[in-house]
Order: C-alpha cells, then structure tokens, then sequence
C-alpha cells in the first residue's frame, strides 16, 4: 500500500505538472547584469509567503534560449512565480538589447506552450529592463505570447547608465521626455505608440545618492514613463531610499517587496 501510495502521488506531480492551466498568472522574474535567479529569491518567496502565489517555477535559459523549467504546479494553481535564470546573464557584452530580448520571448512562449498560460506579469531588475522594454517593442500585442497585465521595473536604465551611455543632459521635460537621449532610448521611442494597451506600470527606483542608485541616475529610471504612460491603464512610480536603495539591493529591499504585493494583488 505504502509503495501504491507513492507511486500514485509521482504520477499525480507528473500529470499536474503538465495540466493546462489557462486561467493561471505567472509572475516571471527577470534578473540583471551578471546576475541569476538567486536575485529573484527574495521578492518569490514573499509572494508565496503572503499567499499572493502558491508556486514557484524555475526556468533556466541557455545561450541559444532553449528554456527548461523546472517545477511542478497543482491543477488548480491561480498565481505562480517563474524565476528566469540565464546562462548568458552577461548578454549586453555580446548582443544588443533588442537580440538578448529573446530570452524574455523564449520563457513566455514557452510558458505558454508548456501550460497554456494566457496572462502573466513581468518583473524585471536592472539589465533585465532592457529585455523585457524591448520584447514589448518588437512583439507588442502578438498572440504567440501571453497577454502582459502589469509589469513592474527595478532599476531601469531607458537612458543610460552613469559613467557609460549616460547622456550630458540628465533632466526631463515636464511630460516626462528625456532633454537629450542616448541611442537606446531613441530606438525604443516606438513603444510609444506600439506598446499593447492597458498594462499597469509599476517603476521603483533608488535614491541612494546624487538622485540615483549609485548606478543609473533616478532621471535614467523615471523616463520609462515617456515611453509607456500613453497607452498604459495606469502608470506609477516609487521611490526608495536609504541603505537599501543601492542598485544592486533593492532586489533585496522589504519595502520593495512590500510595494510588489500590494501592486501584484
């Protein structure tokens, strides 16, 4: 009986892992410069631990973005969080924004091929920004990939970072549009008018020095709302200081987490 039992409960993971689950959300987590799903791990394991999500997923992507997730999920899970690891987690040395968004492209189509999924949020740190701004460009409303509900960005750099592709002129007109703009910026000025409409934004950023995360300058940050305020559903920003807002702490930072599931709920 004992042997029955166990038997009957791998079955039962196996079968539940591969279930459609149309009426899900994933959450999926995209980590930064030089970074991995260890990154992501706090802010998962809040969610889950204030019940906004009841499972978490890895999804391990190679150079070449064939993804493999790891995980299993209940046939009647609501919320999941997928944690995105990759291996070319250093892609801004070798690809362009716009070529290394195909991991972002790659994890949500398999999302939706593995079970169905139809709805997801992104969250996204940093160099993962970029990706995920840029899926939105080139993909836009495609029905190959899950519909984007809310997407929240940490540490965005849209203009630049300090001391790199920063431009001269780091301040915004009163609509949010950047004065001067590097070339990054310039080609995501489409999104403007192509980004899919009614997603809610949620833009955290740190103000731990010079009005900046001690990295990307919090104008740098702020001017993703030029790009998306538009056609977004609603479009907010949060400011965070102390110790805590440094760049590469805010994915550690509870008041971030905080923030993420009350926007999330």
């Amino acid at each position: 009986m004992i042997l029955f039992a166990s038997l009957s409960l791998i079955f039962g993971l196996k079968q539940t892992s591969k279930s459609p689950l149309p009426n899900a959300t994933a959450t999926v987590f995209f980590h930064g410069y030089g970074s991995s799903k260890h990154a992501e791990e706090q802010m998962a394991n809040y969610l889950v631990k204030h019940k906004y999500a009841s499972s978490i997923v890895v999804a391990d992507v190679d150079f070449q973005g064939k993804v493999k997730f790891t995980g299993n999920l209940a046939a009647k899970t609501k919320n999941f969080i997928v944690e995105v690891n990759l291996q070319n987690n250093k892609s801004a040395n070798n690809m362009t924004y716009s070529q290394s968004s195909n991991y972002v492209a790659k994890v949500l189509s398999g999302l939706k091929k593995k079970w169905k999924i139809n709805n997801v949020n992104l969250v996204a740190h940093s160099m993962g920004n970029l990706q995920v701004i840029y899926f939105i460009k080139n993909h836009g409303d495609s029905k190959k990939y899950p519909k984007i509900n809310k997407l929240v960005a940490i540490a965005g750099h849209y203009n630049g970072i300090i001391g790199m592709d920063e431009p001269k002129e780091t301040n915004l007109e009163a609509n949010g549009k950047p004065k001067m703009m590097n070339d990054t910026y310039r080609d995501l000025l489409s999104v403007r008018n192509t980004s899919p409409k009614n997603i809610k934004v949620m833009n955290i950023y740190g103000n731990y020095k010079n009005h900046g995360d001690g990295s990307v300058n919090n104008n740098s940050s702020k001017s993703l709302r030029y790009l998306v305020q538009k056609r977004a559903k609603s479009y907010e920003e949060q400011e965070i200081r102390g110790y805590g807002a440094q760049h590469s702490r805010l994915h550690e930072n509870k008041e971030v987490d905080q923030i993420l599931l009350k926007f999330l709920k």
